[in-house]
């Protein structure tokens, strides 16, 4: 499947739900998926180029949603790198939302794509993750990014700009916070604080197991930030990281070691 073909799943999606109470806004959606053309996956010559590309591409966002209440199938996409960096294996599981089983899986291996440059690490990893997602047979209902959505220095993370190039659903799950501030959550789980940067709300900081480390949740493409938690919770039954986070983990870096010993 290419990325073309997930540009225009996106606008039967948006066509549908032109169809419905929100047609405005879908028929936006639509015009937006063919906007998008080849600027979100051409490989940017500079910095200056990248981040035209951010600007570009940043209004096309949707940060309303309010997304899949009651997703069938949720992905959570990954990277791994070589320990010298100049390979990468991209890693995509398509989950089971109410069994959270791994239904469908698929990896890119390839070389970075862009320089190691803070605030645009999506360039480095976005052709790997495009080429898993083209491989599933499945297409998720909701995308799950090890990374960052609306909080990125200007609001236009890999969840923001993976959801704008394949007109998906997405979030973004961080280990560690990319900007903003934050007052730290109480210790029980589902306890959350807005995470702040330059006076706006760009996520939140979430308990997902009592007394242990929160994650930093923010919105990518087509979700509203109460939904993104809600689902980032269904997704941490027993662990700190969300299971689409774990088991794609796992398969990049199965991935990766087999591409290291192929050689």
């Amino acid at each position: 499947m290419s990325s073309g073909s997930w540009r225009a799943a996106h606008a039967a999606r948006a066509a549908h739900a032109a169809r419905a109470a929100h047609a405005a806004r879908a028929a936006h959606a639509v015009g937006a998926a063919h906007a998008v053309g080849t600027v979100g996956t051409t490989r940017p010559g500079s910095v200056a180029e990248a981040v035209a590309v951010q600007e570009e591409l940043r209004p096309l966002v949707d940060l309303v949603g309010p997304g899949p209440s009651a997703p069938a199938t949720v992905a959570g996409l990954d990277v791994a790198y070589a320990e010298g960096g100049d390979l990468l294996a991209a890693a995509v599981t398509v989950l089971d939302a109410r069994t959270l089983a791994v239904v469908d899986s698929a990896v890119g291996v390839g070389r970075p794509a862009f320089d190691y440059v803070p605030g645009l690490f999506a360039f480095r990893e976005l052709p790997a993750l495009l080429d898993a997602l083209d491989r599933l047979t499945t297409i998720p209902d909701l995308l799950v990014c090890d990374g960052h959505g609306l909080a990125h220095p200007r609001r236009f993370g890999l969840a923001c700009h993976l959801g704008v190039v394949t007109g998906l659903p997405a979030i973004g799950v961080g280990k560690t916070p990319l900007v903003g501030t934050w007052d730290p959550p109480s210790v029980e789980r589902g306890s959350w604080s807005s995470l702040r940067d330059g006076g706006d709300v760009v996520g939140r900081v979430l308990r997902t197991r009592d007394g242990v480390k929160p994650v930093f949740v923010s919105v990518g493409h087509r979700m509203s930030l109460e939904n993104a938690t809600a689902q980032v919770l269904a997704l941490t039954p027993r662990y700190r990281l969300p299971e689409t986070t774990r088991t794609a983990d796992r398969l990049c870096r199965d991935a990766l070691a087999e591409a290291e010993q192929a050689g």
